[in-house]
């Protein structure tokens, strides 16, 4: 008969069942999000929380293409065409905020969650360890940390919204979930670039022109585009902007950081791969209008059935 030494014996088990050595069943699961894992907020069907894994974020950079390039007229370089995914070096160290509808159902009827809209948030601390900010491709906003240093900023990007949830409830869902974010990791200033879609900016003479004479940064605040980018806002004289009519000719994401008191930067910068104008956005946590933090406040209290 086979003889094995008492030690051996037990090394062999340790490496066939790693998981039932008592180290492992006593050390604690990790928390991936900080605090922040499950959901965020509920309305009806609609739920809003951090993607979990490698396989969400699959789901939400699926959506993006879909939005982005079938249907915004984007332009998909090979590697995104093949995966049918908006995927780049950003996504592997961001959080990204999801919108889940669990009464979706597929051609077929039957009910399957299926993840309609998304947010990408990247905290400066995590962009300082890793690669920047995203809009920093964009915009000059080296000199706006600078003389913000210690400010905790949050950039916001990639935002969309599959087209038939394109309502008030998915939106308000996803400003629960960024006011719960940013609560929650003490954040004191929004930042990111936000688009109208189409790359002519002529197109857009009249939303650019209100932007730039009605909603321009102070002066400390205010991020440039770069100069290689930079295309002026101002096309139009500030008294030939009809306030409503360039109000109501903005997108739906821009009106609600207009209305939460976001301020906008000098320059808008044309990105042809994506097909749009873009603009920079400021929004400091302080300058909320209260009406908004108490509508979107703390998602324990806000849910609705």
């Amino acid at each position: 008969m086979w003889a094995i030494h008492a030690d051996a014996g037990r090394k062999i088990i340790a490496g066939a069942f790693p998981l039932l050595q008592p180290q492992n069943l006593l050390k604690p699961k990790k928390n991936k999000h900080d605090g922040l894992d499950g959901a965020l907020a509920r309305l009806g069907s609609l739920e809003v929380r951090l993607a979990n894994g490698k396989k969400e974020i699959r789901k939400a950079q699926r959506l993006r293409f879909k939005v982005f390039f079938r249907k915004g007229g984007a332009i998909p370089d090979a590697k995104a065409a093949i995966t049918r995914r908006d995927a780049d070096r950003f996504d592997k160290f961001c959080d990204h905020l999801i919108v889940i509808d669990h009464a979706a159902r597929t051609r077929f009827g039957k009910i399957k969650p299926k993840v309609v809209g998304a947010y990408r948030l990247l905290r400066d601390d995590v962009a300082q360890k890793k690669s920047g900010f995203y809009s920093a491709g964009e915009y000059d906003i080296a000199p706006l940390l600078a003389r913000h240093g210690g400010t905790r900023f949050l950039e916001l990007g990639r935002s969309c919204v599959l087209e038939q949830y394109r309502s008030k409830r998915t939106i308000e869902l996803l400003w629960r979930g960024i006011l719960a974010y940013v609560r929650h990791h003490r954040i004191d200033a929004m930042i990111g670039c936000a688009s109208l879609e189409g790359a002519n900016p002529l197109a857009h003479a009249a939303a650019l022109s209100f932007l730039a004479h009605h909603a321009r940064a102070d002066e400390d605040w205010r991020v440039s585009a770069r100069r290689e980018m930079h295309v002026p806002m101002e096309i139009l004289a500030k008294e030939a902007v009809d306030p409503r009519k360039a109000m109501s000719a903005l997108p739906p994401l821009i009106k609600g950081y207009l209305r939460c008191g976001a301020k906008f930067g000098d320059g808008a910068v044309v990105d042809r791969k994506f097909n749009t104008t873009d603009v920079f956005v400021v929004l400091r946590v302080a300058e909320i209008d209260a009406r908004y933090l108490d509508h979107f406040g703390p998602a324990e209290a806000r849910d609705a059935a």
